[in-house]
């Protein structure tokens, strides 16, 4: 009787210990892959990685210019006409980005 008090207690605790290491295995293979309510922009074969979103809110101490580096869109005033005045930019302002690569000039 006493035996297989000790054999149900070590398969227990073996169990406990086995569902525990399936649980950590989970969340770490969650955290590591890519979730579906992430965008991925895909051209082609390739994935391309876009330094902004679309859709940008400004932060503290931002400027159009360092957006617009940021970002690589050299046009945010044109294609943002709620913005009046490029010096009155504020945090929490949202602007639209479209991201251009940058251009090799020719010579």
């Amino acid at each position: 009787m006493k035996i297989s008090l000790v054999i149900a207690d070590v398969a227990s605790w073996n169990c406990a210990i086995a569902l525990i290491c399936l649980i950590l295995l989970v969340s770490v293979r969650e955290n590591s892959s890519p979730r579906d309510d992430q965008p991925v922009n895909v051209r082609g074969s390739q994935l391309l990685e876009r330094p902004c979103d679309e859709i940008y809110v400004v932060g503290e101490g931002e400027t159009l210019h360092t957006i617009s580096d940021k970002c690589g869109d050299p046009f945010i005033v044109e294609q943002n006409p709620h913005i009046h005045d490029p010096d009155d930019v504020f945090p929490g302002l949202v602007i639209k980005i479209t991201y251009s690569k940058p251009r090799k000039l020719l010579r």
